[in-house]
């Protein structure tokens, strides 16, 4: 059973090296992320979303060299060079971080339906990292340029996140998250799927880049 889940956002700014300088901004979303994370134990399972579905065992490394910076992170202390997805780096860093043994990543292709993904969320066992970000069209400024619906759809989604609010999270429009460039809609699907009685506090739910992200985490009751 899984008894706890941390949802984190995935853009690679979390990582010192790859931020443009000092952002109290950035620096708060950080620990935020790295606290979540370190209320798991120390073996993961990470869900993200990807062109398609994909697992990547704990055996696995990679760098952020694709982001500018050739930043090395492992998804556990022996892992064998390979090109990673974002979610899998930003999981491998995070492990770091929190200095847990192991993580594997589950990628969940970007469009699952609802259904599918409470299906898998229904079968995983352990502790879950969950990522993925809200909206990128928060404000004139984003980089997926504004769009009025933005605000709403990301309250909502912190809103349930804050509550565990399961079923909410399953009633995501599928063609309104891809339309306002949300990628988390597909793990937090994921997560929704799980069920039970959980206990929830938001860490961090803001956008400050045009981006939302949200830091929750949730435990069973």
């Amino acid at each position: 059973m899984i008894r706890r889940a941390v949802v984190v956002p995935q853009p690679p700014l979390l990582v010192p090296r790859l931020s443009p300088g000092p952002a109290p901004d950035l620096a708060t979303l950080r620990e935020a992320c790295v606290a979540a994370a370190g209320t798991l134990g120390p073996v993961w399972t990470a869900v993200g979303v990807h062109t398609r579905d994909e697992v990547i065992g704990p055996d696995a490394a990679g760098s952020f060299r694709g982001y500018g910076v050739d930043e090395r992170v492992r998804l556990s202390a022996h892992g064998t060079d390979r090109d990673l997805p974002l979610p899998a780096l930003i999981a491998g860093w995070l492990r770091e971080q929190a200095g847990a043994e192991s993580v594997q990543v589950r990628l969940v292709a970007e469009g699952t339906r609802a259904a599918d993904c409470a299906r898998l969320g229904h079968e995983l066992d352990g502790d879950l990292l969950i990522l993925g970000d809200g909206s990128n069209r928060h404000g004139p400024g984003s980089p997926g340029s504004e769009d009025e619906r933005a605000p709403a759809f990301d309250e909502l989604v912190a809103k349930a996140l804050a509550k565990a609010d399961t079923e909410a999270l399953l009633r995501l429009d599928p063609a309104l998250a891809r339309d306002l460039g949300a990628g988390g809609r597909v793990p937090w699907q994921v997560l929704a799927g799980t069920g039970g009685d959980w206990h929830a506090e938001l860490l961090y739910s803001a956008a400050p880049f045009g981006v939302a992200y949200h830091v929750a985490v949730w435990e069973r009751g």
